[in-house]
């Protein structure tokens, strides 16, 4: 990424850092991955700039960290449902019942 940028977010844990770039990349904001291999550096250099880091340009930090925010939070967006083939609870993020495969109305 040529330019300026911000840091969104960090993280001491890579997998993590690097699924919340793509669930940047995936929502149209491109994302820069940084410091993905200092981890071995720890306690030679400061933690905090040891830590994976996801960067982005600055008019799209406003966005990047609400969705960030909201994908963190554990917070479904689509209500629970109740199956009508059986009548099973389930979570919102599901579309198929998992009892009796029936699909979401």
């Amino acid at each position: 990424m040529v330019g300026d940028s911000v840091r969104v977010f960090a993280h001491s844990n890579a997998l993590l850092v690097s699924h919340v770039r793509n669930l940047l990349e995936a929502a149209g904001i491109p994302g820069e991955l940084r410091n993905m291999t200092l981890g071995g550096g720890a306690g030679e250099l400061p933690l905090g700039e040891c830590e994976p880091e996801v960067w982005v340009k600055p008019h799209n930090r406003e966005r990047a960290e609400a969705l960030i925010r909201d994908a963190l939070s554990g917070e479904s967006e689509a209500p629970a449902w109740r199956c009508p083939g059986c009548g099973e609870s389930l979570e919102g993020v599901f579309d198929t019942c998992w009892s009796c495969g029936a699909h979401r109305p």
